[in-house]
């Protein structure tokens, strides 16, 4: 996200520059501006406001860390003409902000500091190191926070770096801690990988946002206790230190190739599965900012939670309950729309704003502008959405935010339901894995018209589902705004862990390989027979940083025969595809619509404007193909088709 591993990943987005998806994003935005208004805060143009936190000072003045190392304080921010100073600068990237008793507090890339402002002028004269923590210079070696917990003990993340994959190369990095205002550190958890993200929920505890990566098979969210170990095997190098609460060492994970996290942790006790995930491409690429919805000025969402996303530009709603101890809960899309990658959100004063901060750290997002901040405030007008998700041992029970209509909302044609899980492993990513699709044995609608129970014929520990009640509509007549959740299911209700139906998981390891590969007569991986004196040119592609191909161009004769060798030493999945001229955009979006089934078709869509491809191949993979370069000359492109690729990843292929 923001602060993923490397400037190509950050930069994998679903790019509103896709002519077919332009128009969908813009009327799902006219759809939840009429709920949510986005409006901006007018910021200077000789200020270069990247946002790495937020904070509110106790006169009212919004605090603005950037990136940078200015901390600048905005006063009248809900105004048209906000008033800009100078509060600190000289800081290394501080990327969160805190203020707790007329003093500021931020995470600079080596160290918590505190920051005064003795003489009341409104700059800080005092910058004074609480804890510190070394350093190997590696650029990716993030530090995030502090959370001010109600006693004063601060909570600070510090991110993995990266050589090729994510690794920790100074100590503690990987991990959560605890620091007192008096400079005592405590580590709390380990096997983070970018843990931008943090907050507690109304009961006080902690969850923190994750990014996709290497042993990250998907965006997803943690309850954080101490002790715990939540994947990333790199930070456990620590683990032997003193004060460390866990002893689990790297060796003693093993990359299965084969298990589920939720798996695993049934294996390795010390692990923490996560309580929500959010499927990448389809909710988000890059987790960023965690905020709790603690008062009712934002519609009848009260205590969940909106997770910002970096690439998307977009906010998305958490909602959580307890089973069998443990939580777990659903994704729903919130507010797209954001100018930029979003990375902090800040309630104002009277908890009725919400700021959001924004930076694309060069990176891009679906939001253009280099950085931003903006306003989300809530019109009055309620939606009609899915509120919650609750499961059941045979199902789930869906509440509304308004009676839906009895027609629609009893009939089983109305909805569907998929499950499915990711790969715990080494890989960057994870394909979706053991895609089924669940039948729907009975809909039961309430008394009040505000729920209903939904039966399917089994519920599998352990694996997302995507409950979709696209049909129903609303005692007016209207469809929901967002038709789309994502329910992580930890644990079943009502039922034993490993016993019945969720206790099978072997389908999916039979089939987990190969699910990037594709068999298609358009990708003829080896030399034709008749070309008896071998290909008449060949081609080496590549991706370079900044989602691009290394040739933006490239010349071939009509008709002649083509070895085509793609490789990846990109740290993210790439295909190759070469599309009819025009057609680029309208086969990355049917690439984009094939939803969950993306990756196991290796995003190639079945179109004819599709002449020739490769597979989807993984870090340090590639791909050979032959082809006949079409008898007819002109401009035909060559595109990877991976969600949020298209809009940078494309060369023109001219036959001549």
């Amino acid at each position: 996200m923001k602060f993923k591993n490397t400037t190509s990943h950050i930069l994998l987005i679903l790019f509103i520059g896709l002519s077919a998806s332009v128009q969908a994003q813009t009327d799902i935005q006219k759809k939840e501006a009429a709920h949510f208004s986005i409006s901006k805060v007018p910021i200077p143009s000789d200020i270069v406001l990247e946002v790495g936190g937020l904070a509110f000072d106790d006169n009212g003045k919004l605090g603005v860390s950037t990136r940078r190392g200015d901390i600048w304080l905005i006063e009248n921010p809900s105004g048209s003409t906000p008033i800009f100073k100078k509060y600190a600068t000289g800081l290394h990237e501080p990327l969160g902000l805190a203020f707790r008793d007329g003093i500021f507090y931020t995470a600079q890339r080596g160290e918590l500091t505190r920051l005064s402002d003795l003489n009341k002028d409104g700059k800080a004269d005092r910058y004074e190191t609480i804890y510190s923590w070394p350093l190997a210079a590696n650029y990716h070696e993030y530090s995030y926070g502090p959370l001010i917990l109600p006693n004063g003990d601060m909570i600070v993340t510090l991110n993995l770096g990266w050589v090729g994959r994510g690794a920790s190369l100074s100590k503690w990095h990987g991990w959560m801690v605890k620091i007192t205002p008096d400079g005592k550190m405590t580590p709390i958890a380990v096997g983070m990988r970018s843990p931008a993200g943090f907050n507690v929920n109304a009961e006080g505890d902690i969850f923190y946002a994750e990014n996709q990566g290497d042993w990250v098979g998907s965006g997803r969210m943690t309850h954080i206790e101490s002790g715990d170990f939540v994947g990333h095997p790199e930070g456990l190098k620590w683990s032997g230190e003193k004060g460390s609460p866990i002893s689990l060492k790297m060796e003693d994970i093993v990359d299965t190739l084969g298990y589920t996290l939720h798996e695993y942790a049934q294996i390795v006790p010390e692990m923490k599965a996560p309580s929500v995930w959010f499927p990448h491409t389809l909710m988000g690429i890059s987790t960023s900012d965690i905020l709790l919805i603690d008062n009712d000025n934002f519609g009848p969402f009260k205590n969940q939670f909106l997770v910002g996303d970096q690439g998307h530009s977009k906010i998305m709603r958490v909602y959580q309950e307890k089973v069998n101890g443990q939580y777990q809960g659903v994704c729903f899309p919130f507010r797209e729309g954001f100018s930029s990658g979003i990375l902090r959100m800040q309630w104002s004063p009277k908890r009725d704003v919400i700021y959001v901060g924004m930076t694309s750290r060069g990176w891009s997002s679906t939001g253009q502008d280099n950085f931003g901040l903006e306003k989300l405030q809530y019109t009055g007008k309620l939606p009609f959405e899915m509120k919650t998700i609750r499961a059941l041992e045979d199902g789930f029970s869906i509440e509304f935010t308004e009676k839906v209509d009895l027609a629609t909302a009893s009939n089983p044609s109305n909805y569907s339901v998929q499950d499915f899980t990711y790969l715990y492993h080494h890989n960057y990513g994870s394909p979706v894995t053991d895609l089924q699709k669940r039948n729907i044995t009975s809909v039961e609608v309430s008394s009040d018209q505000l729920r209903v129970k939904l039966v399917i014929d089994q519920v599998r520990d352990g694996y997302i589902y995507e409950v979709k009640p696209a049909g129903v509509k609303n005692s007016k007549g209207q469809t929901l705004l967002h038709n789309t959740g994502y329910y992580t299911m930890n644990n079943v209700p009502g039922r034993v862990r490993g016993s019945g139906e969720s206790a099978d998981h072997s389908d999916h390891k039979a089939s987990a390989a190969g699910t990037t590969n594709v068999t298609s007569s358009k990708r003829v991986v080896e030399m034709p027979a008749s070309w008896t004196n071998g290909p008449d040119q060949t081609v080496t592609l590549e991706p370079v940083p900044g989602l691009k191909f290394d040739q933006s161009e490239i010349t071939v004769k009509a008709g002649s025969k083509i070895k085509m060798e793609f490789n990846n030493p990109d740290d993210m999945l790439h295909n190759m595809v070469i599309v009819k001229p025009g057609a680029a955009d309208k086969i990355a979006q049917l690439a984009i619509d094939l939803g969950l089934e993306g990756q196991s078709k290796a995003y190639i869509p079945e179109a004819e404007e599709v002449l020739y491809h490769t597979k989807l191949i993984g870090p340090g993979e590639k791909d050979v193909i032959y082809f006949e370069a079409p008898t007819a000359p002109g401009r035909y492109t060559y595109v990877c088709t991976f969600p949020g690729h298209a809009a940078s990843m494309r060369g023109t292929l001219i036959v001549e």
